[in-house]
């Protein structure tokens, strides 16, 4: 059976009011899912319903088919906005406590606490209290948490948070090979540059509600509008003379423009090489925050 996660017409109140509403989605294994909406759209709430912490009012959430029950959330790693680690404590000797309450072996669990410490770049800071660490460090050791048991599943609610580049590359590494074994990954973030570069399936909620689920392309094949971009030596002025076309943006040599149903971007093509060289020409694919701002308004 498929190692995958599925939400379905999951629904939450605080008091009167509706918190999610009819949520439904699936985290697929060996994918990083991005998890996307605006403060309050109802992001935590449904990570926390996932494992465990919350119960839905109505609708399921299930593990490769069956219910999550009590022993299944423990194979979760969850890691929450909030940072909750122990501020006083080494982070070598809490990595280890916490593998050891997930069930590992003391071997397996300073196993675990070296390997993840030298991938994310703190093995130099592994006996410093947390609270000497950096704040992007500390954000490194949090991951760590998450990851310290070999989890079946991973749930990071603003993973990224904190973190420069070259960082955030350090973290996707390492959550890569999580997903090349098989492991899929649920994580929400406001970056929405990152979620762009990183995910291979996306969900974004907004209201409490799913606006939109899909892979990266094909959301911007569904949300894309028929748009061109086009790059000559010499002016591109002349595209405004041509039927179908409507220039939107002109600037010398570089020009967007939009196609009537009618027209054919070959045409347009072929009438730019017959004045010159092309230097690019192709439809325009829209960002993430395009496509978020297209589903949410």
């Amino acid at each position: 059976m498929s190692d995958a996660l599925r939400v379905e017409e999951v629904n939450r109140r605080f008091g009167d009011r509706p918190v999610l509403s009819d949520v439904t989605f699936d985290v697929r294994a060996g994918r990083m899912t991005g998890f996307v909406g605006a403060n309050g759209a109802g992001k935590t709430t449904t990570m926390r319903i996932i494992i465990g912490v919350l119960a839905a009012d109505s609708g399921s959430v299930t593990w490769r088919g069956a219910p999550l029950d009590k022993q299944e959330r423990r194979q979760i790693g969850y890691m929450p906005e909030e940072r909750g680690l122990y501020p006083k404590m080494s982070v070598r000797e809490q990595l280890v406590y916490l593998g050891r309450l997930h069930g590992l072996s003391p071997e397996r669990a300073k196993g675990n606490t070296a390997d993840l410490l030298e991938r994310l770049g703190l093995g130099e800071r592994a006996d410093d209290p947390l609270q000497q660490l950096s704040l992007g460090n500390q954000q490194r050791a949090q991951i760590a948490a998450a990851l310290i048991h070999d989890p079946v599943l991973l749930v990071l609610d603003e993973p990224f948070s904190g973190l420069d580049p070259l960082a955030v590359d350090v973290v996707v590494g390492v959550l890569r090979e999580r997903t090349s074994a098989g492991v899929p990954v649920l994580f929400s973030s406001h970056q929405l540059d990152v979620v762009e570069r990183l995910c291979d399936d996306l969900v974004i909620i907004a209201g409490g509600r799913i606006r939109a689920t899909g892979t990266r392309d094909e959301l911007r094949t569904r949300y894309a509008e028929p748009r061109y971009q086009l790059r000559v030596d010499g002016d591109a002025g002349w595209l405004r003379d041509q039927a179908g076309v409507t220039v939107v943006d002109l600037d010398g040599d570089r020009a967007v423009f939009d196609l009537a149903e009618t027209a054919d971007d070959q045409v347009v093509l072929r009438e730019a090489l017959a004045r010159g060289p092309v230097r690019s020409f192709g439809p325009v694919v829209p960002s993430l925050a395009e496509i978020f701002r297209e589903v949410t308004q």
